[in-house]
């Protein structure tokens, strides 16, 4: 089993696109790249903790790989927006890569690499490539948001 971090705005959307996935087992929603130890929802809203709102995936690699999670990320957000997704404003929404070892990081970058060159986005990719630290669990009504709701997106 293997992890990954992705943020890429509301946590929501994104872990539903992951747990659609053959290959990965787990998600679980969360805060992680801030400052304050174990937050909550509303200290992570203030702006002030340094936390983003992302999701931890665990998933088997004879499965999928991480270059497939990869693909799955870039395909759920907006990567070109710093601070913001959609009408989510705050540096809580950023778009970061949380890598949990050098593969994972070389991936990452060799794969805005390419999508920059392939000019696949307008503007270039702001997203942020970073090394994993503590994730800390969103509260539990967080978990499977959407699922729960039988919504589709987080645009409800």
């Amino acid at each position: 089993m293997h992890k990954a971090t992705f943020a890429a705005g509301c946590f929501w959307g994104i872990e539903a696109a992951f747990r659609r996935l053959d290959g990965v087992t787990s998600t679980r929603v969360g805060y992680t790249g801030g400052s304050v130890e174990d937050p909550s929802y509303d200290q992570v809203c203030s702006r002030k903790t340094g936390h983003a709102e992302a999701v931890e995936v665990t998933y088997e690699s004879a499965r999928i790989s991480y270059e497939d999670l990869l693909a799955v990320f870039w395909s759920s957000h907006n990567p070109r927006t710093r601070n913001r997704q959609g009408f989510d404003i705050g540096n809580q929404y950023r778009s970061a890569i949380f890598f949990h070892d050098p593969a994972q990081e070389a991936a990452a970058r060799e794969s805005i690499e390419r999508l920059d060159s392939a000019a696949r986005f307008r503007k270039p990719i702001v997203t942020e490539v970073v090394p994993a630290t503590t994730f800390w669990e969103a509260e539990q009504y967080h978990q499977q948001y959407l699922e729960k709701r039988g919504a589709a997106s987080c645009n409800l």
